[in-house]
């Protein structure tokens, strides 16, 4: 862990605590008034209202078109914090969380310090307000003169002639010294990272959770070899459980944090596909490796082919060839700004929903404790809640929401 975080590093982590990852309109606080003074003013439109805020904001932010809209959104806004920000629970989760990241070694990074993927800046109001950062080496990506950075992603449950082309794709790029990123999950990702860590190249491992604890519990042996290749980083603060929503959500510092991303394999709702979809909003290129037309595994690919959003894999130099001629950085990259519109999260299922679904526990949870686990304000959770019903996934039992 690095030296006591200065004032600014702990308000950055207070907004990892109170917003969930890729909230706009936090993002646009924090980055026109600074992550204390936006705290201060958030806690204070609690009792007074959001004019205060509306007025500060001005206009020109990515999250709305006009001030009534500002004010609309700063106003949904303050009722997704609210449960969280009732009593001490941002205070007490900024505390447990450094405490929890220094108990495991990992460094706390803010924007500015050394150590800052400048690359996850095109995110803009979408861009993580911390990273948490686990490595065995001083400087795990700097020290090794990576030329470029590639994510390599796909289905966990992938197949024989998946792992082998995500093999050779990643061997390549491994021999000219670009670093591999991926999401440390089983599949597709684990032979990423196997194959980097074997090849000696800096690997990056992105969790949906807490740095603290390995996810999946299979792959802590292969997540430990990482940290003495490469890093392994969260956005989310030590002690955060991974949930499909913060997956999704995850998947946008993948594409960032890479110059090019190639599936390897995905099923037609493959996580791996909002990865690439994250990856052509911000103009970074897409590849995808094509297979048999009668494996599930590779509908998802097909139609990244098919739809003109993804380059074919031809052979496996291909995409490591395309990534060294392409003379700019990802911080230069053009394309579609991540401000022009919203970050995609899923394929289908309406976010709320499954941010509801991903707060509920097997014993009966009331509606405010759904609100303040999701990020969502409780009408919010109310409704996605109703909606879940609806399609027969929540029910309401006297005591509070089931999963059903």
């Amino acid at each position: 862990m690095n030296a006591a975080p200065s004032e600014g590093a702990l308000a950055r982590v207070s907004w990892s605590v109170l917003a969930e990852p890729g909230d706009s309109v936090a993002g646009e606080l924090v980055g026109r008034l600074g992550a204390a003074e936006a705290l201060v003013l958030v806690e204070r439109a609690m009792h007074t209202g959001p004019d205060e805020l509306v007025e500060r904001l001005g206009g020109g932010v990515s999250f709305a078109d006009g001030p009534d809209r500002v004010r609309v959104e700063v106003e949904r806004g303050l009722d997704r914090w609210r449960p969280r920000l009732q009593g001490t629970g941002v205070e007490a989760g900024t505390a447990t969380a450094v405490a929890a990241g220094a108990a495991v070694g990992a460094r706390l990074v803010v924007p500015g310090e050394r150590g800052w993927p400048i690359a996850l800046d095109d995110l803009g109001p979408h861009a993580p307000f911390v990273l948490w950062s686990r490595s065995e080496l001083d400087d795990p990506v700097g020290s090794a003169g990576c030329v470029a950075a590639l994510a390599v992603v796909g289905c966990r449950a992938n197949t024989v002639a998946g792992a082998e082309a995500a093999a050779e794709i990643t061997s390549i790029a491994a021999d000219v010294g670009i670093e591999i990123v991926s999401g440390g999950a089983y599949g597709i990702d684990a032979v990423a990272h196997r194959v980097a860590v074997a090849a000696g190249t800096p690997t990056t491992a992105v969790l949906a959770g807490g740095v603290d604890q390995f996810y999946p519990a299979g792959n802590t042996d292969l997540l430990r070899n990482v940290l003495g290749r490469g890093r392994v980083l969260s956005e989310s603060p030590p002690g955060t459980r991974p949930t499909r929503w913060r997956f999704l959500s995850r998947n946008r510092l993948i594409a960032a944090l890479s110059g090019a991303t190639v599936v390897v394999e995905a099923a037609a709702r493959s996580g791996a596909l909002n990865t690439a979809h994250h990856a052509l909003h911000l103009g970074r290129p897409v590849f995808a490796v094509p297979g048999a037309f009668t494996s599930a595994a590779s509908v998802g690919c097909h139609r990244l082919i098919a739809d003109g959003n993804a380059q074919i894999v031809v052979g496996p130099s291909d995409p490591v060839t395309a990534l060294l001629a392409d003379t700019s950085v990802p911080g230069d990259a053009t394309g579609p700004s991540p401000e022009s519109g919203t970050v995609v999260l899923a394929t289908g299922a309406d976010p709320h929903v499954q941010r509801a679904l991903d707060a509920l526990d097997r014993r009966p949870l009331p509606v405010e404790e759904i609100a303040r686990r999701s990020g969502l304000s409780v009408d919010d959770a109310m409704d996605a809640l109703a909606l879940a019903q609806l399609e027969g996934l929540a029910v309401p039992l006297a005591d509070g929401w089931c999963r059903r």
